[in-house]
């Protein structure tokens, strides 16, 4: 069969990563599909769509019948890492690595690889993710699954850390120009929020690093487990922070959207026994990024969905 790419990994790719090395990269998509397919023997179903925003996701049978994934993303994607935290979560909480003895010392995998990389995983129901569940109910079930990945990260792990993460976005952010400096209150917050908690963060536990409830599917030897996670290792508040602004559109949309958003970051911290000025913080900084980064891209209705969030906090 073919390996088409779905239009929305495409667009994905094309704007983290650049059109012409998203490009040279799709057009070698069908052969290194062929190539992970062959070597595993595996019998292809179909490919998902929408699909992921890091790579193809094709539904797969193994030699012995049992269904599986097989996902396909490029090393710019750095699916090494993707691969090490997986395999350091053995399933608990997270889609289980099922080619995790493939991997000799996966755990110590650093983001380094040229080599494109595939992952066979555990199969779940990818069309069925906490968004199909009322918001209550989808940010309680979040809460209580994102927790089960804070753990100890290994010894020797090659993952970034929270500081150096958002030491790269601050840097950008601090180059933003929006021509009239309305932005320039709002960005400095966040970049004042950031340096506070970096400065007193102690914690260190393997983090999802992208968390939201689009990344926690449906599965059968767990009712919700995540995907996709681009791991780093920090403090749990970091990781809430992208959860808490779930369903923006909604929370806009709502006459009472500011003191809404204000409850729920109040809501999710005590849920998780957490700092709630922390959760405020780094949720802060998290909108103001992603918001400007999404202005930057020229998707303006998506930034000013999240620059307004982030102006009620």
């Amino acid at each position: 069969m073919g390996f088409e790419p779905p239009q929305r990994l495409v667009r994905a790719l094309g704007r983290q990563y650049g059109e012409p090395a998203a490009a040279e990269w799709l057009s070698r998509l069908p052969a290194l599909a062929g190539e992970a397919v062959s070597a595993r023997g595996l019998d292809v179903e179909r490919v998902v769509a929408p699909g992921g925003r890091s790579g193809l996701v094709v539904l797969v049978r193994r030699p012995d019948g049992s269904p599986a994934t097989l996902k396909i993303a490029p090393s710019l994607a750095a699916p090494s890492l993707e691969r090490a935290a997986l395999a350091h979560w053995k399933g608990w909480g997270a889609v289980e690595l099922l080619d995790a003895a493939d991997t000799a010392d996966a755990v110590s995998t650093t983001a380094s690889s040229t080599t494109d990389c595939t992952l066979l995983l555990e199969r779940l129901q990818p069309e069925i993710s906490l968004r199909s569940l009322p918001e209550a109910k989808a940010l309680l079930e979040a809460a209580g699954t994102v927790r089960r990945l804070w753990v100890d990260p290994p010894v020797g792990h090659g993952f970034e850390t929270v500081a150096e993460r958002t030491a790269r976005e601050s840097a950008a952010l601090r180059a933003t120009d929006d021509g009239d400096g309305s932005l320039a209150p709002l960005v400095s917050a966040a970049l004042a929020a950031r340096d506070e908690l970096c400065a007193s963060s102690a914690e260190t536990r393997l983090l999802h690093g992208a968390f939201g409830q689009g990344k926690v599917l449906a599965g059968e030897r767990a009712p919700w487990l995540t995907v996709g996670p681009e791991p780093l290792v920090g403090e749990p508040a970091y990781d809430l922070a992208r959860l808490a602004r779930d369903r923006v559109e909604d929370l806009v949309a709502a006459s009472s959207g500011p003191s809404s958003a204000r409850r729920r970051v109040s809501r999710l911290a005590d849920s998780l026994d957490m700092d709630g000025g922390r959760l405020r913080g780094w949720t802060l900084f998290r909108a103001v990024e992603s918001g400007v980064r999404a202005l930057t891209a020229g998707r303006r209705q998506t930034a000013e969905l999240l620059l307004e969030f982030a102006g009620w906090l």
